[in-house]
């Protein structure tokens, strides 16, 4: 067995895929043999969160407490450096399959009640190839008997093509930007980017040397899709799309200065159902009720 657990390759229209079971991880993307995503090894214990499907919640909750229908919880901080509790209960999960396709995997697993969250949830992942990209589609069942707190996301670093971040062009049509504090990265507050140049891309321009690692809201839709494209100088490049069930996107530039290996050599955009802490500001956060469902979903595709 590898590392990163069962290997499920799909492939159509152009497209290849494979998901690895921990984490239900989307390992690898190309289009045509050309990388979407920064892959890694089967065989490789996965580098951090890339790829991983983010829940109960994405991003971080501000050390590790929140309280939910009148109770204090203390989850684990999995984020020891800054102290939070990051990403989720799932992205070192082994999922079942469900349904395995030549263009289509179904994964699932379910979130047992523990401490810092005594709540029963079933998660099925949905990966689907077609002509229009990547689908992922992440629904979320609530199987106990008490209501919960919940939330989802992707951790995809996208490859536009040769050369790193800094070549690439990124057209981010957000007008809000949660602000965090430099040390933690715990949320401030939100504000127009207008008030932040370095961080609007509401035009597509080159990326440079600007770090990002902001979550944006105030998404400008077409079609009721919000939409990220990054393109690298000889016009090829990858987009991501994504509906209203996630009215937040987290994006970094993936910056590690003491890892040369893996210093900006991809940019994570992360559409989110609810912003980071949400488990604490109650921001879009989802209450998901004893038998209710919620899904969200989003698109990779080439450019």
């Amino acid at each position: 067995m590898p590392r990163s657990g069962r290997q499920l390759r799909i492939a159509a229209h152009g497209y290849e895929a494979v998901i690895a079971s921990i984490g239900a991880t989307l390992r690898t993307l190309t289009f045509e043999e050309r990388d979407l995503v920064v892959p890694f090894d089967a065989d490789a214990v996965r580098p951090g969160y890339r790829g991983a499907t983010l829940a109960p919640w994405p991003n971080r909750i501000v050390d590790g407490r929140y309280s939910f229908g009148g109770e204090q919880h203390q989850l684990a901080l999995t984020e020891p450096e800054r102290a939070h509790a990051l990403h989720g209960l799932l992205a070192w999960v082994e999922f079942e399959d469900r349904l395995v396709l030549d263009d289509r995997v179904v994964l699932a697993a379910v979130i047992l009640p523990q401490t810092g969250y005594p709540f029963r949830v079933e998660v099925e992942v949905e990966y689907r190839l077609d002509a229009e990209g990547l689908q992922q589609t992440v629904t979320a069942h609530n199987v106990g008997a008490d209501a919960a707190p919940w939330g989802a996301g992707p951790h995809p670093y996208l490859v536009a093509g040769q050369g790193c971040v800094d070549d690439w062009t990124l057209l981010l049509p957000a007008s809000e930007v949660l602000t965090v504090t430099p040390d933690r990265l715990s949320p401030v507050g939100v504000e127009p980017v207008s008030q932040h140049p370095e961080w609007d891309f509401g035009s597509a321009r080159p990326i440079g040397d600007v770090f990002i690692d902001h979550a944006f809201t105030g998404l400008i839709r077409d079609g009721g899709l919000a939409e990220v494209r990054l393109t690298a100088p000889d016009g090829h490049g990858v987009g991501m799309a994504w509906d209203e069930r996630c009215p937040w996107v987290q994006v970094h530039t993936a910056d590690t200065p003491a890892v040369a290996d893996t210093h900006r050599i991809g940019l994570a955009v992360e559409p989110m159902t609810c912003p980071p802490d949400a488990f604490n500001s109650g921001v879009d956060l989802v209450t998901l009720d004893p038998g209710a469902t919620h899904a969200a979903s989003w698109r990779i595709f080439a450019l």
